[in-house]
């Protein structure tokens, strides 16, 4: 095999690599932020987000048939979605900590969260 050959072949299979890699990624939707889904609820109702935030303190409710607790925006925290989520919580879910959530946005200020990720606490402080 000269080195054309070799080029050509080791281009096809980093290719080929990158093509497997992404099969299942979903590269539709970013996370977007909880003013933003408040602001354009029209545009998200009925459709499935991926958002971030801080559960609001005094908001979190565990209970046997669920869990729900009040989104406030990272930045603005007059912005806040309700959000209620079925499935296994996180551990170390606690209020005032950030996390992200993917759902369906069921109304302008109700999220039905399929999925809670909590944030990695920081190692350095302030």
């Amino acid at each position: 095999m000269d080195k054309t050959q070799k080029t050509i072949l080791a281009v096809v299979f980093i290719a080929v690599v990158g093509f497997v890699g992404l099969w299942n990624v979903d590269l539709s939707q970013g996370y977007y932020m909880v003013s933003d889904l408040s602001l354009n609820s029209e545009k998200y109702v009925g459709h499935d987000v991926n958002t971030m935030g801080m559960i609001k303190n005094g908001t979190l409710d565990i209970s046997t048939d669920g869990t729900s607790f009040a989104l406030q925006d990272l930045e603005d925290s007059s912005y806040e979605i309700n959000v209620e989520y079925t499935g296994s919580l996180p551990a170390n879910l606690v209020e005032g900590q950030s996390v992200s959530i993917s759902g369906k946005m069921l109304s302008p200020t109700m999220v039905e969260a399929s999925q809670i990720v909590m944030s990695c606490p920081s190692k350095y402080s302030e």
